[in-house]
């Protein structure tokens, strides 16, 4: 069985790249160790994907969150962990519209602004945007650790291969925040439709902490003629 090339406990994880039809595809997973972190789903509202409670939750902006946002008329979609989604959308949506070459520096000063979460373990904000100029497809994976300032790297966007990043450094017990250096984790991919992404991701990041499935929902979208194709697997769906 492949596992999650992170380990265990990735915490939250995106991977971009391109599907074997080579076509632009991302994928997204929320997984937690608490039970408050666990009691979470994701829901698709129109244009884009929200991580959100079960039930009548109160908000806490740190676990519910706008997690997927994206746009039929330029492709541009931004997908994080946190309140930097809309930024980063944007962001390279007015570059797109004013012609400006996308680079990574973007995305690294939203997530410098986004800052680390303000929670026990520091936790990382991470981001990703998959974006074209000049009619090439072009994508970035992003992390703001607390400690250091915020990294950019420019995935290479190869048929049937997705690239990573994550909050945590995937050791269950003791997690920390993931390092970058000196590779990002990668994935050989054979899924072709979204729901054959979020499905792969969510088999291989199967693991338990004190008897329960710390997985709490993917996402697998691909960009096609028609659009972003989306698909949710939730934990508490199955």
């Amino acid at each position: 069985m492949i596992e999650n090339p992170i380990g265990p406990y990735p915490g939250r994880q995106v991977f971009t790249g391109l599907n074997k039809d080579q076509n632009p595809c991302f994928a997204y997973l929320v997984t937690g160790r608490s039970p408050e972190s666990r009691e979470r789903k994701a829901v698709q509202m129109g244009d884009k994907i929200a991580i959100g409670p079960l039930g009548a939750i109160e908000y806490d902006p740190l676990r519910h969150y706008t997690a997927v946002l994206h746009d039929k008329a330029t492709g541009i979609l931004a997908v994080t962990n946190g309140i930097q989604t809309e930024a980063i959308f944007e962001t390279y949506r007015l570059l797109f519209n004013v012609k400006t070459a996308p680079t990574g520096d973007y995305l690294e000063k939203v997530m410098e602004g986004a800052a680390a979460e303000p929670d026990s373990l520091h936790t990382p904000r991470i981001g990703a945007v998959i974006t074209s100029h000049e009619g090439k497809h072009v994508s970035f994976v992003s992390i703001k650790r607390h400690d250091r300032p915020a990294q950019a790297f420019e995935v290479k966007m190869q048929k049937g291969s997705l690239t990573g990043i994550s909050t945590y450094n995937g050791i269950l017990e003791t997690p920390g925040p993931f390092d970058p250096t000196p590779d990002l984790p990668r994935l050989d991919l054979e899924a072709v439709t979204a729901q054959e992404i979020a499905k792969y991701v969510f088999d291989i990041s199967a693991a338990t902490n004190q008897g329960q499935d710390i997985r709490v929902c993917t996402v697998g979208g691909v960009l096609t003629s028609a659009g972003w194709q989306m698909a949710i697997v939730n934990v508490h769906e199955k």
